[in-house]
């Protein structure tokens, strides 16, 4: 980085729209990235932001056919000093094109919610849902589409694939429940009660154990369990058939965070976790305004609770993994998690979710910010996330980060059952600095030099 672009990002005053508009007219658009890649959109008039918002989307459309991280970079910043159509579409090009699909899907759903004549987030957004197999999805989001827009003939072919998938899930669903309600001795199709088909030997009990079972708790939740999860929500006048959508929605995405944590651990939780779903409204409820604002899950008295899960994003999906991994790393330490450093328990679970959504690091931008904070000698040190809440760190983006990436340094040497057997000993009383030294050979202090370095020359 320049002496002067460095001078610049440290003045006390914000760069002009007049500086932007020079460095996209030059097509500097690193520079262009790097000098309002910190910049407070709320420290500039609603004129000045979008004069700025220009030129950065300017950029991020010049750059998504060949490099598509910058180009989401800019697009990022052109979307948070105004969200035009424009940019959201930009933004949704350029996460997709880096394998960012919860953040494609945040951008065409506030897109197809700001602007709902513009036809193409409402295509856009029902071809990556049916991407990701969900046809009730894809249907609702095509059928936005306006009847009159250029991307209308489109979305009238791709409705009927989507409604087709839509009824094909339904009516696995269907055979599932009735498959449930029969292995549960509940009423058959005669109307009769039913006994397991299925002759198992007495110590075979995985498939009775596996098999989810209906009720309401005294508090008035709905609740799913197995083995492994209890699903607890608040019905919300739900009928039978959106309850047993939805259910079967949330255990498929359950599931698949305990077959992808054992994936990348080599095992996973197997005493069962309550998990509460809340509605934003519901969260703000029982955890608080500010927790609510600033966190999309926890995992606290021995419950994951999901923040906003009324509708299941992508983005729900990797926080019910992270969760998961928290109830997990709590299962192998015997309840005594908190023995852990902040920034371990964190960091593993922050990692599996980068892996659940498809990469070995951070999204593009925090990882943009991390190696910047690294060449300049500003990531925060372990032994700064050692103890406490990282969301009320004073940056709880890089606290979180730079935790998966210390983790993700430890899993490179030994893997997992190496990380799996420091994190027992620790759960079982050992000091952790100790357990480090003795699995790793190495202190505190030399993994933040290895987490550093890591970084710096990626």
């Amino acid at each position: 980085m320049s002496a002067l672009l460095l001078a610049l990002l440290l003045t006390a005053s914000p760069p002009s729209a007049q500086k932007a508009q020079q460095l996209a007219k030059s097509k500097a658009w690193e520079d262009l990235y790097l000098t309002y890649s910190s910049a407070d959109p709320k420290g500039y008039p609603e004129a000045e932001r979008k004069a700025i918002a220009g030129p950065l989307l300017k950029g991020c459309e010049a750059l998504v056919g060949n490099d598509a991280v910058m180009a989401y970079s800019l697009g990022e910043r052109a979307v948070a000093f105004e969200e035009t159509a424009g940019g959201l579409r930009c933004l949704a090009r350029a996460a997709l094109a880096t394998d960012q699909r919860g953040a494609a899907e945040e951008a065409l759903r506030k897109g197809l919610a700001t602007y709902p004549k513009e036809g193409a987030f409402g295509l856009e957004l029902g071809k990556l849902l049916l991407a990701e197999k969900d046809g009730a999805g894809a249907a609702e989001a095509l059928g936005k589409v306006p009847p009159r827009s250029p991307q209308a003939a489109e979305a009238k072919k791709l409705i009927q694939k989507a409604r087709s998938l839509s009824a094909e899930d339904t009516q696995a669903r269907a055979q599932a429940e009735s498959l449930e309600r029969r292995m549960s001795g509940e009423d058959g199709p005669s109307g009769g009660r039913s006994r397991p088909a299925i002759a198992r030997d007495e110590g075979d009990t995985r498939s009775a154990s596996l098999t989810y079972e209906s009720g309401v708790s005294s508090d008035g939740m709905r609740t799913r369990s197995n083995r492994r999860f209890v699903v607890k929500y608040f019905n919300n006048n739900r009928d039978f058939g959106q309850r047993a959508e939805y259910e079967g929605r949330v255990i498929a995405t359950l599931e698949e965070a305990y077959e992808h944590t054992r994936d990348i651990l080599g095992e996973a939780r197997e005493s069962p976790v309550d998990v509460i779903l809340y509605t934003r409204e519901e969260f703000r409820t029982h955890q608080g305004a500010s927790l609510a604002r600033a966190a999309a899950g926890l995992y606290s008295d021995g419950a994951m609770r999901i923040n906003d899960a009324a509708e299941l994003t992508q983005q729900t999906k990797a926080t019910l993994v992270h969760e998961y991994v928290h109830s997990a790393v709590d299962d192998f330490c015997g309840g005594a998690d908190h023995q852990l450093p902040t920034w371990l328990n964190e960091g593993l679970a922050e990692y599996v979710e980068w892996r659940y959504l498809g990469g070995d690091g951070p999204p593009v931008l925090i990882g943009n910010a991390l190696r910047s904070a690294a060449r300049g000698g500003r990531l925060p040190s372990l032994k700064s996330l050692a103890q406490g809440a990282l969301i009320q760190s004073s940056d709880p983006t890089m606290a979180y980060a730079t935790s998966a990436v210390a983790v993700r340094e430890l899993m490179r040497r030994g893997g997992a059952p190496r990380l799996l057997a420091l994190i027992r000993e620790v759960g079982q009383g050992t000091p952790f600095e100790k357990a480090l030294q003795s699995h790793y050979d190495m202190d505190v202090a030399k993994l933040d030099e290895e987490v550093k370095s890591a970084l710096s020359h990626r």
